[in-house]
């Protein structure tokens, strides 16, 4: 099993919104029986809650299915990830420097890296005090970087099963 985890502030705006829509893709390509799709915040403000209701709104518009309740990264779930999806840069630092090992802090990526169209910086910006319409601009930012996130998910997927010389 792949496992991809997205990771924002709270856990109830992008990183939900990016876990919707890349389990969505994962799904369509045909493999949800090898890749796992998650999500957390780096901090604990939320937890237990559900995603924002402008994410949920934002999401089912789209076709988006979700059942979300918010959680915190733990620097312990590195063993088990194969990928750390950050939002922004600031998550990108946190999570790196909450990294135990330079092979975790390699996990952690930034998601808009993997749009060939990004312009940066390269954060999809936090709408929670924003409008309705930049968790419209989020979920379109999320589902430019899918894509090529999920050929680079693929790619792995056939380094993992390759055998060693």
């Amino acid at each position: 099993m792949y496992r991809v985890c997205f990771v924002c502030t709270g856990n109830i705006c992008r990183s939900p919104m990016a876990e919707s829509v890349f389990r969505s893709q994962v799904s369509d390509a045909g493999l949800d029986d090898v890749v796992e799709v998650d999500s957390a915040g780096t901090g604990g403000w939320h937890e237990g809650d559900g995603a924002d209701p402008r994410t949920v709104s934002v999401l089912e518009a789209a076709g988006y299915e979700q059942d979300h309740r918010a959680r915190q990264f733990r620097a312990s779930w590195f063993d088990r990830l194969d990928l750390v999806i950050a939002l922004d840069a600031g998550h990108l630092r946190d999570l790196r420097t909450l990294a135990p090992t330079p092979e975790a802090a390699a996990k952690v990526r930034l998601l808009r890296a993997y749009d060939p169209a990004a312009d940066a910086p390269l954060d999809v910006p936090d709408p929670y005090y924003g409008s309705y319409e930049g968790f419209e601009e989020c979920l379109k930012l999320v589902r430019a970087a899918g894509p090529g996130l999920l050929e680079a998910v693929r790619t792995a997927l056939r380094e993992q099963k390759e055998p060693t010389p």
